[in-house]
């Protein structure tokens, strides 16, 4: 089970201390909404978290088959649109684009664009989820 925990103070506005195993990170909100931009806002960690995932996948995935696969940049972009299956409602589109440096073949590349797909934030974004909340008071 993978657990992070993430903890604001009144002192911090809306800053916020991320603990994941033994790594530390601030997230921080837009200064249009009371933050102070130290650090990504919650939109943008969750774009890095599939970039991230993105690029690891398919860096794990040339490496099992020998491919030369020296570098991999996945730029993401997060844009709100018109839900086409419910006129007047808006949906989240995230576009990713993919580049990759090495000697591969187009065949190979091509394969390598399907395998994003596969990483697991990708999966997790796409495939029913459940979100379990509970809330408890700090004493």
């Amino acid at each position: 089970m993978t657990e992070v925990l993430v903890s604001s103070t009144a002192a911090k506005g809306m800053q916020h201390d991320i603990s994941a195993g033994s790594h530390k990170l601030i997230a921080d909100a837009g200064k249009d909404i009371g933050g102070n931009e130290s650090g990504p806002n919650p939109h943008e960690l969750l774009l890095a978290s599939l970039g991230a995932c993105t690029s690891m996948t398919l860096k794990v995935f040339a490496q099992r088959r020998g491919w030369q696969l020296d570098e991999v940049r996945v730029k993401l972009q997060e844009e709100m649109i018109e839900d086409p299956a419910v006129p007047g409602k808006k949906i989240a589109r995230i576009t990713r684009d993919i580049e990759v440096k090495g000697e591969l073949s187009q065949e190979q590349k091509d394969t390598l664009k399907s395998i994003a797909d596969k990483c697991p934030i990708h999966k997790i974004l796409v495939d029913s989820k459940q979100i379990v909340t509970n809330l408890a008071a700090l004493n």
